[in-house]
């Protein structure tokens, strides 16, 4: 049986600006990122080794990400756009898009768009909640339990969503025709 070292016992592995710059173009590689978050890992990963260049390693991680910027492989006003669009198909709301391009360093000005975008398709997104989440119109069964309720209004509340969406679905039972032909009306949906 192989002896485990210590994480103490480990030693930093070298580390200088050319292997930063690969690691760099690496991880854009793989992952769709923004730039605060490309900085984020970079810095990580200066502090997880032994800094062997001459150039400070702050100032090398600032360089690496201006390079991958003007080589296009980053693009905060994409990535946002991006980010927003899914979490809007997964049903989640603008809170939420909001809270999670804040989380991604995405300023307010290369974020506006995305979240205009999230908020026209507000109502879509919380119907398509209900639906996965068989809430409301979509239910097996009405229910009259008013913690029932309470629970699927927390539901849409912590996903993101308004207060007044989520009341206005919840007010419709399930099986109601009209009610859902309104909804998707108002959620421009085919």
């Amino acid at each position: 049986m192989a002896k485990r070292r210590a994480p103490s016992d480990r030693s930093k592995k070298p580390l200088g600006a050319a292997r930063l710059d690969e690691l760099a173009l690496a991880y854009v590689a793989r992952f769709a990122t923004s730039r605060a978050k490309l900085t984020r890992y970079l810095e990580r990963k200066i502090r997880e080794s032994e800094w062997i260049d001459d150039v400070d390693a702050m100032t090398a991680c600032e360089a690496i990400a201006d390079r991958m910027e003007a080589l296009r492989y980053l693009d905060d006003r994409q990535y946002a756009a991006m980010r927003a669009g899914a979490m809007t198909r997964r049903g989640l709301g603008v809170r939420r898009v909001k809270a999670q391009l804040y989380v991604d360093g995405i300023a307010e000005q290369d974020s506006g768009e995305a979240i205009e975008a999230a908020e026209g398709a507000a109502v879509a997104a919380a119907v398509g909640f209900a639906r996965r989440r068989r809430f409301g119109p979509f239910a097996v069964r009405a229910s009259d339990d008013p913690k029932q309720r309470e629970r699927q209004v927390a539901a849409f509340l912590r996903a993101g969503h308004s207060l007044a969406i989520a009341r206005r679905i919840l007010s419709v039972p399930p099986g109601d025709e009209a009610g859902l032909a309104t909804l998707d009306d108002e959620a421009v949906l085919d």
